[in-house]
C-alpha cells in the first residue's frame, strides 16, 4: 500500500505534471534531490504525507528526519498554491496554515487523513472531509508539550510588557541605567479565556508568581467549586486532571465582561470558530480596566483588529503582546507595531524543540500505522 503525507497545496497531478510542479519549486530553491524522489515514488508501495507550504519548516523537517529509515513513507512539503494540483497523490495531509475548502478536499481522492501539526483546524472544511470519507484530526497539546510551550510564551509576553521590553532596548542603546521602572506579575489578576490544555498549563505556571487567576470555560467538571481557593492561601494539590486548585474564580460566557473589568492581564486561550471570532471586540476592550494588558497566543482572529488599534491609540489598553496575528505573516510596517507597548513574535509559541520533535513523531507514527493498515493512535479525531 502507498501511504502519502501531504503538506497542503493545489490539485491532482499526473507524473508529468508533478514533475513540472516539483521542478518549478524544488529546483528554484536548490532542492534538486526532492524532484527526483517525488517523480520516482509514484508507485503503489509508497505512503505519502503532504505538508502544506513553507512556513513552520521544523514540522516537515523533523517529520522527514524521523521517517528517514522508512523508505516506504514519503514526506513532501509543497508550496501553498500548488496544493490543489497535487493533493490527489497523497494519503495524509498536514495542513499547517493552508485552508482546505470543499473543492480542494474533493480532489483528495486517495486521502485517508487530514491533520494539523498541533490543534487548530479552523481552516479545514470538516463537513466536506466527512462527506468524502476522510478523517480529520489534531494532535492533543497536553501530551506533546505544545500546550506547555504556548503557556511559557504567554508568560514571556506578559513579562516583556510588564518590564517594558521595548523601552529597555532604547535605554540600553542610550547607555542609561536604572530605567524604566517596570511592574511585577506578583499581585496581578490574570483572566484566562478558555480553560483547555493551554489554559491549564498557563495557570500551573502562573501560580508561583503569586497571581489571582480567573478563568472561563463553557462547562466545568462537577468537582470544581465556584471559588477554588482564596487568593494568597497555600496552593492545593493538583488532581489527576491537572485542574483542581488552579483557579480562584471560574465562570462561563456570561462572565466575560465582569472578569475583564477585574483583570490586570487578559489571555485568550480559545480555538477560533464562529463563536470566538472577534470575541475580544470594542465592548470587551472597553470593559477592561484602563492600563490592563492583553496577551494573545491563541489565534489572531479572536481579536478585533480595529478595536485593538483604537484602544491602543486612546491609551485605554496598557499593552499588547501577540504571537498570532490577523494576517500571517504579519506586515512589519503595520501601524499597530509603532506603539512602544506592543510586542509581537512570529507564531512561535508552540515551536519548541521538544514539542515539534514530539509532534513529528506523532505524524510519523501515524504514517507508519496507516501504511501497515493499523488503527491510528496519538491523534484526536474531530469527525
Amino acid at each position: 500500500m502507498l501511504l502519502r503525507v501531504f503538506l497542503v497545496g493545489p490539485q491532482r497531478f499526473g507524473g508529468s505534471h508533478l514533475a513540472k510542479i516539483a521542478s518549478r519549486f524544488f529546483l528554484s530553491t536548490g532542492y534538486s534531490g526532492k524532484v527526483e524522489k517525488m517523480v520516482e515514488n509514484t508507485n503503489s508501495n509508497i505512503t505519502r504525507v503532504l505538508f502544506c507550504g513553507p512556513y513552520f519548516p521544523a514540522s516537515h523537517n523533523y517529520t522527514r528526519e524521523y521517517l528517514q529509515k522508512y523508505p516506504f513513507v514519503q514526506v513532501d512539503d509543497v508550496p501553498l498554491d500548488d496544493v490543489p494540483d497535487v493533493i490527489a497523490n497523497y494519503h495524509i495531509c498536514v495542513v499547517k496554515n493552508r485552508r482546505l475548502n470543499s473543492e480542494i478536499i474533493a480532489r483528495a481522492t486517495q486521502m485517508k487523513l487530514i491533520m494539523q501539526f498541533g490543534v487548530g483546524l479552523e481552516g479545514v472544511d470538516v463537513d466536506a472531509a466527512t462527506r468524502c470519507g476522510i478523517k480529520v484530526a489534531r494532535i492533543p497539546g497536553n501530551v506533546t508539550g505544545n500546550s506547555a510551550s504556548c503557556a511559557e510564551m504567554a508568560i514571556y509576553l506578559m513579562l516583556g510588557l510588564l518590564r517594558k521590553q521595548k523601552e529597555m532596548e532604547i535605554v540600553v542603546k542610550q547607555k542609561r541605567l536604572g530605567e524604566p521602572p517596570g511592574e511585577t506579575l506578583l499581585g496581578k489578576t490574570v483572566f484566562i479565556m478558555g480553560f483547555g490544555n493551554i489554559g491549564i498549563d498557563l495557570a500551573k505556571r502562573l501560580r508561583p508568581f503569586g497571581v489571582k487567576i480567573l478563568a472561563t470555560k463553557r462547562s466545568w467538571p462537577l468537582n470544581m467549586q465556584d471559588s477554588c481557593r482564596p487568593n494568597g492561601s497555600p496552593a492545593l494539590n493538583i488532581d489527576s486532571d491537572g485542574i483542581d486548585g488552579l483557579v480562584d474564580k471560574k465562570g462561563g460566557p456570561k462572565d466575560l465582561y465582569n472578569f475583564a473589568r477585574e483583570a490586570d492581564i487578559v489571555v485568550p486561550c480559545l480555538l477560533l470558530n464562529s463563536e470566538t471570532a472577534g470575541i475580544v471586540n470594542k465592548k470587551f476592550l472597553s470593559s477592561m480596566k484602563k492600563g490592563a494588558l492583553l496577551v494573545n497566543i491563541a489565534r489572531g482572529g479572536v481579536l478585533d483588529y480595529e478595536a485593538v488599534a483604537s484602544h491602543l491609540e486612546s491609551g485605554h489598553l496598557g499593552g499588547l503582546g501577540i504571537d498570532v496575528a490577523w494576517t500571517e505573516p504579519f506586515n512589519p510596517d503595520d501601524p499597530i507595531l509603532k506603539f512602544q507597548n506592543v510586542l509581537i513574535t512570529p507564531h512561535v509559541a508552540g515551536v519548541t524543540e521538544y514539542s515539534y520533535r514530539t509532534m513529528a513523531q506523532v505524524v510519523g507514527d501515524t504514517a507508519l500505522q496507516l501504511h501497515a493498515g493499523k488503527p491510528l493512535t496519538g491523534v484526536e479525531y474531530v469527525n
